[in-house]
């Protein structure tokens, strides 16, 4: 099964079980801040073994591609909260080791914010990869790259189970703006994905889960979602 067939199972399967949601008429508002007709919740995943089985599978097929089982030692990190069971599971079918990233320092124990090592200790060097279970605006994910690199991890690649693949997150992501609202640039980072949103849009429609109409309210969304976004509040005061 080749990744495009694994995304479209993926997508399939959260269509049938609602944990995609499709809400034109009645947006979510996502933690970024922005307005959007889709919600995306990954962790239903985890109840379903044979889903499981399928996003390792499909990681560990990325890793064939990206030349990463080759590497000596490879350390996997898993994002809070999210990324941490299919992060760990893919570490313990590869016998890598593995650590999760929380969003922010901890401010009580030992303040740490990658656990796993000692907060003593940095990765000296070694190749760590990053598990995310979802990219949207790109801004948290870009910042757990800084602070996997900031504790001497190279983070040449970050997969997602599932990326919208905004122009804002790959350029944040190539290293073209900054992430989140700092200054710095990152250092170029690939990323690559089991589903993206084209492939969700066609299995939707393919299976009848969205109309022509509804199709192209997302597709128009899909073209610029922050500025849709901005209308839409505009539109719709709280």
């Amino acid at each position: 099964m080749d990744l495009k067939q694994i995304g479209e199972e993926i997508a399939l399967h959260q269509l049938k079980i609602g944990a995609i949601k499709l809400q034109p008429e009645n947006p979510f508002t996502w933690a970024s801040g922005w307005k959007s007709p889709i919600y995306n919740d990954n962790r239903r995943l985890l109840f379903f073994p044979e889903m499981i089985d399928l996003v390792v599978d499909g990681f560990r097929d990325i890793m064939a591609d990206r030349d990463l089982n080759n590497v000596d030692k490879l350390i996997i990190a898993g994002t809070a909260t999210a990324g941490i069971p299919h992060g760990a599971m893919l570490a313990y079918s590869t016998s890598s080791s593995f650590v999760y990233v929380r969003e922010k320092q901890k401010e009580h124990g030992m303040g740490n914010q990658i656990e796993g090592i000692d907060p003593g200790e940095d990765f000296g060097g070694e190749e760590v990869l990053l598990i995310e279970d979802l990219i949207s605006t790109g801004g948290s994910s870009a910042a757990t790259v800084a602070a996997l690199r900031k504790r001497g991890g190279k983070v040449s690649d970050c997969f997602c189970i599932f990326d919208y693949g905004f122009p804002k997150a790959v350029q944040m992501f190539n290293g073209e703006i900054p992430f989140r609202n700092e200054e710095t640039l990152l250092e170029p980072c690939i990323v690559s994905s089991l589903l993206t949103y084209p492939v969700l849009l066609e299995v939707a429609i393919t299976h009848g889960f969205v109309d022509k109409g509804q199709e192209e309210f997302l597709l128009s969304w899909y073209k610029d979602p922050e500025s849709w976004s901005n209308a839409w509040k505009a539109e719709h005061p709280e």
